[in-house]
């Protein structure tokens, strides 16, 4: 029977001029690589088939795929093509990439085979387009990954039973030993803050480090492996850490009246986790890390960014009713959301004026001095984007570069080279090919990217949205290499257009600046040396830490008393002078006489200081001391600044010439010399050096 109807339908065609056999029509509407990968794909698929492949214009060349070319036109003006050539042939089934730049051969395909479109998305995932899946069709063909066009929101959930999962496997690992008496507080993160792939873990990392020389810190994240291997580095100043992983989120992106990104990291096992930690480790202060964190609760939230002005910024470029909703949910979100804290970090003035709260500090990011150093610029015409294509921003910012920007470059400097830095698992958010003429290598994670600053004779930053401030020009900065960036590039740190950096407008003016800059190693030099003052004045990790110290002593009670001395600290005060005087000369009695000030640190008794007055305005302290486990955290400070401040007049001390940390100390507190007094110590003998201050 089967052998009459084949009989049959040759001949039936036969008459009508067609061929019998149904093709496999592929469209080249995508790059080259990705259509190659499609045809093969489709090969696999459909084996006893003949292949054909239609492209407007240049198509590649594949073995056994016979090539039907069109001339460029419009949507109708390709179908009408298609329909003259391909005639003679029924489609069984035409694969078509989706995404890329082939808008019209895409509908022309869409309008000649309704119903045997087999499309493919930038990950190689196909979908058949039916009527009979239409809502699964649309959204395929916009865009969405094929993992989620199932995804139902959770009251329908039990359509499809993919549900979001949050595992449960906590972890922890204990790090540097706790001391005693400093105080500890928690950050908790949605990544582990090493390694340094990208902006937001340098910051955390040296703000981490920063925090551990006051306090005992404490590290909560989300990890995405199964080990906590990746922070060990970390440990050489954080107490303990502990992690969960990520929750598998699934509902769909329009479906919440949160942020999608807020319940991507809504976890019950990393509630409790933090619970855990701040009850059993007494937790002073807990300290949350972007945004999308808000909803746990801390004393500090730390803005990255301000987010709704990221997407409103999206909104303003794309206009749509889903761009407004993002921004919608972000703005709701985000203002309420810095009102629950009692401290607000921001990036820039600029991003607590957008807040408007009125507890906002502004810890700018920075650059860590020590480690990124200049060095002499070489001779070359080689420029370097740094930016990880996990944030997207940077996906769009390098799509500007190379296809706007480079080829007016490429036009004057035709040998010019592009160095990339994508961050992790780049090709996985990259999977377009390169155009060609341009001269570029492509990296992932960089582990030590000082060498690719020294290669280099000018950074490029073309962000086109962005909110926050970029660690990577700061970097730059430090390193005296020329910057060109967009103004959202260099938004939030005080460099102006001319002076510091070259501030562009367009594509014209980034690639003009550009120029410029290749060809004149005199404004090169002119802008670097005036942005490195900046960063070394303004933008140095150790100054940021001061102030990120300063604000968590803000929240915290203050450990540190100094009060009047009284009869009943005698017996202590002398204690703690032979521990740390054994051959001082002064009889504890005595000090009640005497101006005589006691510190007490997590209510124990610290310290002591004792000055006699030598005239009506003069003062000379005979004594001060310090136990030695409340050593280093400000308490012969305070006990100074107090006695300096009771009285007006001069005070003078001496010190012995070798005791570089106390004479420190004292130049701290305002004690300048005036003088030497040649062996006045014994056991060992030493000069004694003479100091003053005056109130």
């Amino acid at each position: 029977m089967n052998g009459i109807k084949q009989r049959v339908k040759r001949s039936l065609f036969g008459l009508l001029g067609m061929d019998p056999e149904a093709v496999v029509v592929n469209y080249a509407t995508g790059p080259e690589p990705q259509v190659r990968d499609m045809v093969a794909a489709a090969r696999r698929m459909i084996p006893d088939r003949r292949h054909l492949l239609v492209a407007a214009g240049d198509a590649p060349e594949i073995e056994g795929v016979d090539v039907v070319a069109l001339e460029p036109a419009s949507t109708l003006g390709l179908w009408w093509q298609i329909l003259r050539k391909l005639w003679r042939h029924r489609t069984g089934m035409a694969p078509v990439l989706l995404g890329g730049n082939a808008t019209a051969l895409r509908r022309a395909a869409l309008l000649r085979s309704p119903l045997r479109i087999l499309a493919f998305n930038e990950r190689m995932e196909s979908h058949h387009l039916k009527i009979s899946t239409a809502i699964s069709s649309l959204l395929f063909w916009r865009g969405v990954p094929l993992d989620r066009i199932r995804v139902r929101p959770g009251w329908l959930a039990w359509m499809t039973g993919d549900r979001t999962r949050v595992p449960d496997d906590g972890l922890a690992v204990e790090g540097r030993p706790a001391r005693k008496g400093f105080r500890r507080v928690l950050v908790l993160t949605p990544y582990a803050p090493y390694p340094l792939s990208h902006g937001g873990a340098v910051r955390l990392y040296h703000m981490l480090r920063e925090m551990a020389k006051e306090f005992d810190v404490y590290l909560l994240y989300f990890r995405e492996g199964r080990t906590m291997d990746d922070i060990r580095p970390l440990l050489e100043f954080v107490t303990a850490a502990g992690s969960v992983s990520k929750p598998r989120y699934r509902e769909p992106k329009w479906s919440t009246r949160l942020p999608p990104e807020v319940m991507e990291y809504e976890s019950a096992p990393m509630r409790r986790l933090l619970a855990h930690f701040r009850a059993e480790r007494n937790i002073d202060v807990v300290q949350v890390e972007y945004t999308q964190l808000a909803l746990y609760p801390g004393e500090i939230l730390v803005e990255h960014d301000v987010t709704f002005d990221l997407y409103a910024q999206l909104r303003q470029r794309h206009p749509s009713r889903t761009a407004w909703w993002n921004w919608k949910r972000w703005h709701d979100f985000e203002t309420a959301a810095v009102k629950r804290y009692a401290r607000v970090v921001t990036m820039s003035a600029k991003d607590a004026n957008q807040l408007g709260v009125a507890h906002s500090r502004v810890i700018p990011n920075g650059a860590d001095l020590a480690r990124f150093q200049p060095v002499a610029e070489k001779d070359g015409k080689n420029l370097l984007f740094v930016g990880s294509f996990r944030h997207f921003p940077n996906v769009t910012a390098f799509r500007f570069l190379i296809e706007e920007v480079m080829p007016l470059v490429l036009a004057e400097h035709p040998d010019a080279k592009l160095h990339v830095v994508a961050g992790p698992n780049h090709l996985d958010y990259w999977k377009e090919p390169l155009p060609e003429g341009l001269k570029i290598r492509m990296e992932g994670f960089v582990e030590d990217v000082r060498p690719l600053y020294h290669a280099a004779n000018v950074v490029v930053v073309p962000t086109l949205v962005s909110a926050g401030t970029n660690v990577k020009v700061l970097e730059a900065m430090a390193m005296k290499r020329a910057i060109v960036s967009t103004a959202s590039g260099a938004g939030g740190i005080d460099v102006e257009d001319g002076q510091h950096v070259l501030v562009a407008l367009d594509a014209e003016d980034f690639a003009r600046s550009i120029v410029r800059l290749l060809e004149s190693a005199a404004l090169r030099a002119r802008l670097t040396g005036k942005a490195y003052q900046l960063v070394t004045e303004r933008y140095d990790w150790v100054r940021l830490g001061d102030m990120q110290r300063a604000m968590m002593r803000e929240l915290l009670p203050d450990p540190i008393v100094v009060r009047r001395g009284e009869a009943h600290d005698i017996a202590v005060v002398r204690a703690i002078q032979m521990e740390s005087l054994p051959s001082s000369r002064w009889d504890p009695e005595q000090y009640l006489r005497h101006e005589f000030f006691v510190a007490t640190c997590e209510r124990q008794t610290a310290g002591f200081v004792v000055a006699r007055r030598t005239a009506p305005d003069e003062r000379e302290i005979l004594n001060i001391a310090v136990r030695p486990q409340f050593r280093g955290k400000g308490v012969g400070e305070r006990m100074l600044r107090r006695l300096v401040q009771s009285a007006p007049g001069d005070v003078f001390l001496e010190v012995r010439e070798s005791n570089t940390s106390a004479r420190r100390l004292y130049q701290r507190v305002g004690f300048f010399e005036t003088g030497a007094r040649p062996n006045y110590y014994e056991d060992p003998p030493e000069t004694a050096l003479i100091m003053r201050v005056r109130t």
